[in-house]
């Protein structure tokens, strides 16, 4: 049987057990009530109609929701996705958003179905932690504008630069003051919700935060900005033909690209984070891949935003207890009638409030308290980390993504290049010169160094019996050193490798050996 056609509902069956509907039931009104003001936000600060991310938040549910891949993982708009998604429609426009996510979704499903989905787990951890840090700092320095009521700068250099003029601002005007007061505040809430006990930490901390920063605005009658509200219908908007027709053009691929590297790699690594929070079944990477793509598909069609699986819906779906598929399934329903029969209540609540929530999610995706201890175990990798970080921050996501990328290959390609160049001298003035480990152009350099520093008037035997692996680039610069490096009047180098009786490889040797008394005695007859 194909791993795509296993029963659909065997994830249901945990619902025979007694109460499990009911724990389910009430997982899905704890995912509703996170995932709503998150769905907002990230819409907003992706600089789209807020209702957008509703609809994203309603496909994650009512469709992936149905699909095999993971049981207990929950899907929906993403803070990891916003600068690019922000960076898409200042370029391309809205238009072009939808035609954009459904390549995206078209991409995931057929890698999915290539059973590509467990290659995104090879991708550097440190790749991940820096393009979700660097995703931060960019969150967290846009929404530092939104939070103030000021028109964030397009770079992310511009972003810093402009901090200083920003306080300056905001200090020096009334209105900008109360707007960020209101996000400050937003973010206090969050900080110290966990520390509260436990029979008010039932209300999830965003849904309590916005909830409050939208009744003390409204109490007050604070003269700040609020969300605009079009309606679900409005804000739908399908890509036209000539959308669909622009994909070819490099940029958008481009974009493409990114998305579908992004949004696979975070929904599967969420994928592995959530499957060690349960003991139910494990997720399917190359089926939840294809799920992915499905809704992201769905996503296009509709003109929303892209989606990803999102570990803080995820988490809190299996901390209030579910155990089947129904509860991420009625969370898009609940998320579907708020849509329908209030959205006017959206309308009420203040941008800064949701600048702060995102705010204080761009910290979290920033690994702080992982860093020393990586920097003291591992150096390399926390260079991989913070250069994509600061990639991002520089140039844009896609690049400063293919930046990490290049960087951790490159590091692991030396780390497994290590060689070891050992000289001893044996009796009658022979010196021996033996290199072990991984021989490969990364380490000519440091080899050279030790071959050409050997005296030339004296016998040399080069011993690479132990070496583990040697590439052509190396062999080659051996086999120049070897011929040339001795006098005319001293014996030539000898090249010793591990005897295969036989082999290409033995007479490969033999005949460089060859060549090597051969080119000293042409020296020796020239003179």
């Amino acid at each position: 049987m194909s791993s795509f056609s296993h029963p659909l509902l065997s994830p249901y069956r945990a619902l025979r057990e007694p109460g499990a509907l009911r724990r389910d039931f009430l997982a899905s009104l704890v995912v509703f009530l996170v995932a709503l003001p998150l769905c907002v936000g990230v819409a907003v600060a992706s600089g789209v109609p807020a209702e957008l991310g509703l609809v994203t938040g309603i496909v994650g549910g009512l469709v992936v929701g149905f699909l095999p891949g993971s049981t207990l993982q929950v899907s929906g708009p993403a803070a990891g996705l916003t600068v690019l998604v922000f960076e898409a429609v200042r370029e391309f426009g809205l238009g072009m958003l939808g035609a954009i996510v459904l390549l995206t979704g078209a991409l995931q499903i057929a890698l999915g179905l290539l059973r590509c989905g467990r290659w995104f787990r090879a991708i550097s951890v440190s790749v991940v932690q820096g393009m979700l840090a660097g995703i931060g700092l960019v969150l967290i320095l846009g929404q530092l504008y939104t939070m103030a009521g000021a028109e964030q700068p397009l770079s992310g250099i511009d972003k810093i630069a402009g901090l200083p003029g920003l306080l300056a601002d905001t200090l020096g005007s009334t209105t900008s003051l109360t707007a960020a007061a209101i996000g400050l505040g937003t973010i206090g809430v969050l900080v110290l919700w966990p520390r509260l006990p436990a029979s008010v930490r039932l209300v999830p901390a965003p849904l309590a935060a916005v909830a409050l920063a939208t009744a003390v605005t409204a109490g007050l009658r604070l003269d700040v900005a609020n969300v605009t509200v079009r309606g679900l219908v409005d804000a739908v908007q399908p890509p036209g033909l000539g959308d669909l027709a622009d994909l070819g053009s490099l940029a958008v691929l481009g974009t493409v690209l990114a998305f579908t590297l992004i949004a696979s790699a975070e929904s599967l690594f969420s994928a592995a984070a959530v499957d060690r929070m349960h003991d139910g079944p494990r997720t399917h990477y190359d089926k939840e891949l294809v799920a992915q793509g499905v809704g992201n598909t769905v996503c296009g069609v509709l003109g929303a935003l892209p989606m990803t699986a999102v570990i803080v819906r995820s988490s809190a779906n299996v901390q209030a207890g579910a155990r089947t598929p129904l509860s991420r399934i009625l969370h898009g329903g609940w998320l579907l009638l708020f849509a329908v029969l209030l959205p006017a209540a959206l309308g009420i609540i203040p941008l800064a409030a949701l600048a702060g929530v995102l705010v204080h999610a761009g910290c979290k995706l920033i690994p702080v308290k992982e860093i020393v201890p990586l920097a003291r175990a591992h150096r390399g990798e926390a260079v991989v980390l913070a250069t994509t970080a600061i990639a991002i921050v520089v140039t844009n996501m896609f690049e400063g993504v293919i930046i990490g990328l290049v960087l951790a290959v490159v590091k692991s390609a030396w780390e497994t290049s290590h060689v070891h160049v050992d000289v001893r001298e044996l009796t009658g003035g022979r010196l021996v010169v033996t290199l072990t480990g991984n021989a490969t152009f990364l380490r000519l350099p440091r080899i050279l160094e030790t071959l050409e520093a050997m005296p030339k008037d004296r016998p040399i035997e080069l011993d690479l019996t132990v070496v583990r692996h040697l590439d052509h680039a190396c062999r080659t610069t051996l086999e120049n050193w070897a011929l040339r490096h001795n006098d005319s009047g001293t014996e030539a180098v000898r090249m010793k490798t591990r005897p295969v009786a036989g082999s290409a490889a033995d007479a490969e040797v033999d005949s460089l050996a060859d060549s090597a008394v051969a080119e000293s005695v042409r020296a020796r007859t020239r003179r």
